[in-house]
């Protein structure tokens, strides 16, 4: 049996790992490299880094921060927001990520899997999307620059493509469950897991381990991404561990 893949997420904004509800609202929680190694220290599989300002900004994203967290932990390490083209990608590999994150940017310029993919394998890409229910409630949107632009593109035909263009998983975070802890967005996740044969990591809503338990019961995910329950200590990624072990959920402890 495949082991379910539990990955702590630290968005940054201003050097400092913050949270918010709807990704407004943002709060402090702490400094990203000593998070980081705590989570590495609690058993996480892997660890997702989110400059979640870069994009609107403008601007790349902070290497230095994605250099000293890669000096303090040994485990798969994501980094997504500004990039761009792939010299930026390149550059944060070589600062020490194991795979890099596209969202904005590859709404922008969809050969960039393509070309990313091509130069650096599949399993280094990572296709981001944050989606929100259309108010009709006949599928998602794909959104952009941290949730600011709602594109108008189908968020489950978008990923379809971006698999057939090279991203190697599928990083898929619902804007309308994000930071709310009521649970992931089930019915989203089964309806991109249905359309592609890649990972596809659960992202927006988790607020406890009963909510991991059930996203992964539900075949709706490989990997569950949480935030606040880890930030502020309600739990460790060792305490969700032996719950989801108990739950009869594969992980690896």
């Amino acid at each position: 049996m495949i082991t379910k893949r539990i990955i702590p997420c630290l968005d940054v904004r201003d050097g400092k790992v913050v949270k918010g509800i709807n990704f407004l609202g943002l709060k402090e929680v702490g400094d990203p490299a000593s998070l980081a190694e705590m989570y590495y220290r609690q058993g996480a599989d892997e660890l997702v880094f989110l400059d979640i300002t870069a994009t609107h900004e403008h601007r790349d994203t902070m290497v230095h921060i994605v250099e000293e967290v890669a000096a303090r932990v040994f485990m798969p390490f994501t980094v997504g927001g500004g990039i761009r083209t792939t010299d930026d990608i390149r550059r944060i590999l070589r600062a020490g990520a194991d795979k890099v994150s596209l969202n904005s940017a590859a709404v922008r310029d969809p050969d960039l899997i393509r070309r990313a993919s091509a130069m650096f394998g599949n399993q280094c890409i990572v296709l981001a999307v944050d989606g929100k229910m259309r108010e009709d409630g006949s599928g998602w949107n794909v959104v952009i620059n941290g949730g600011r632009i709602d594109t108008g593109l189908d968020a489950v035909e978008w990923i379809r493509r971006g698999v057939e263009n090279g991203a190697g998983e599928i990083l898929l975070t619902s804007m309308d469950a994000d930071g709310t802890k009521q649970g992931f967005d089930i019915p989203f996740l089964k309806a991109v897991k249905k359309a592609v044969s890649v990972p596809v990591i659960a992202s927006g809503g988790c607020g406890s381990p009963e909510h991991i338990r059930d996203v992964f019961q539900a075949e709706a995910a490989d990997a569950a991404l949480a935030a606040s329950i880890f930030h502020y200590g309600e739990y460790t990624v060792r305490d969700v561990k032996e719950y989801l072990k108990e739950e009869g959920v594969s992980v690896r402890l």
